[in-house]
Formats: structure tokens, sequence, C-alpha cells
């Protein structure tokens, strides 16, 4: 994993350059886009930054990683970037968008079905059973990736009812019972406190997603940016990442 991290991450740090001037000592507002699969997560440690630096709000965009980037690419304004891959900050570093990025968590999918798993789902091989109807993310989006190599490992093609741009729209069509499965982070499911169900499977392991965290090279409030990031990857951060079930970078 290491090789694979120093092969598709650059080099540690952020640069704020052709940024305005940051807010003293990172106070005032600070911006981030981040993947949806962050979303719980992440708003839990936008609060206890806040709480603990007076002065200091986050605000959040959530949604899939690769249509945060069209629009960071188009000029929406904001501080900080975390994708659900290396692939897609790749692509934002390309752009100009960043300088550099970090690494702080890690993610596997699994498959979520409805609570008690009515449809007997043990497999990849099952979501492609008659009367399963199976959703599962568009491939730009980095959980469709995902999805893609996890099938190809299993040798398995799926028949999708629906490929949705974000992870949270997947679990959301099983939730209400819009499909009877999907393929999720386990992160995802473990958010929804028993509201669906989860059924693992061995070629997760060949699908592992780094996410990366970086400062937008436009961003208003570096200093901000830049302590929100060090937060995340810090002792705080990394308890609540634990907990939420993603792994360390």
């Amino acid at each position: 994993m290491s090789a694979l991290l120093a092969a598709s991450l650059a080099a540690c740090g952020t640069s704020g350059n052709g940024a305005a001037p940051s807010s003293p000592g990172g106070a005032g507002t600070v911006i981030v886009y981040a993947a949806a699969s962050l979303k719980a997560t992440f708003e839990e440690l936008g609060r206890s930054y806040s709480a603990t630096r007076p002065g200091t709000t986050v605000k959040f965009s959530f949604g899939g990683s690769s249509g945060l980037l069209t629009q960071l690419t188009q000029g929406a304004p904001a501080d900080v970037f975390a994708t659900a891959d290396t692939p897609t900050m790749d692509r934002a570093r390309d752009a100009g968008l960043v300088s550099g990025a970090e690494p702080f968590a890690t993610n596997t999918l699994t498959i979520a079905t409805a609570p008690g798993n009515p449809k007997g789902i043990a497999s990849l091989a099952d979501l492609t059973k008659p009367g399963v109807s199976v959703v599962v993310c568009a491939k730009p989006v980095p959980c469709g990736v995902a999805t893609a190599k996890v099938t190809a490992a299993a040798g398995v093609t799926l028949a999708p009812v629906s490929e949705e741009d974000a992870v949270s729209s997947v679990l959301a069509k099983v939730r209400h019972g819009q499909a009877d499965a999907g393929l999720v982070y386990k992160t995802d499911v473990r958010g929804t406190d028993g509201a669906v169900g989860a059924v693992d499977f061995p070629q997760a392991a060949d699908a592992v997603n780094v996410y990366p965290i970086a400062t937008l090279s436009g961003a208003k409030n570096a200093a901000g940016a830049q302590g929100f990031i060090e937060y995340v990857r810090g002792p705080e951060g990394r308890r609540a990442l634990e907990a939420a079930g993603f792994g360390a970078p």
C-alpha cells in the first residue's frame, strides 16, 4: 500500500500560491468539498473543530467526487477538497486546483440489502439472479470505479436498474425499497444503524479506496484549510474516522 500511495499522491503539504490572504490563525469560514461517503463523519468533525476554535465555521458541500471536481474546475469557491479516491485528486492536481495531497482514510465496498436480507444475497454473483434489482454508482464516481474492479475480479456482469452519481444515492434507493441491493462503502451501511443490511464479499479487497485531502490553490482561507486538514489527520479525526468504519491510510 505504501508504494501505491507514493505513486498516487503528491508530496505532503499544500500551497496557498495565488490565494487571497487568510484570516488570522485560520479563523473565519472554511469551505470543504468532500465525498458523499464522508458526510456524517466530516459534519461531526466540523462541529468539534469549530467548537475549539472561536470564530471558525466549517461549511460543507458533499457529493460524488468527480461531480465536485467539475464544480471546482468551473470556479466554485472552496478551501479544502477531500475525495474518495486518488485518481480524482490527481486530476485536481493536473488542473492546477491543488499542489499536494495527504491520505487520511481508506474504505471498501459491501453489498447493502434490506434488513434481514430477504433475497438471500450471499455473493456478488447473487446480484445477477432473476428478481434481484441492484443499483450501483456510475463509473466516473470512485465507488463506480471500485464496483467495476470488484465485479471484474469476481467474473460477474451486473445489470443495474440504476447508476447513481453518488454513493449516498445508491444507499438511499436500497434504504427506501427502490432496489433490493446496492454496492456501497462499508461505512455507509454502518452509518444507517441497521436500516440496511450488509453482505461482505472477498473481492472487496481488490478495490481499496484511499481518501486524500488537500488545500485548494485558490483557497481564501488557506490557514483555516490547513488547520482543518491537520485536525482530520490528527488524533481527533482518526478516532472519528475509525468509529465510522474507515481504515487507516
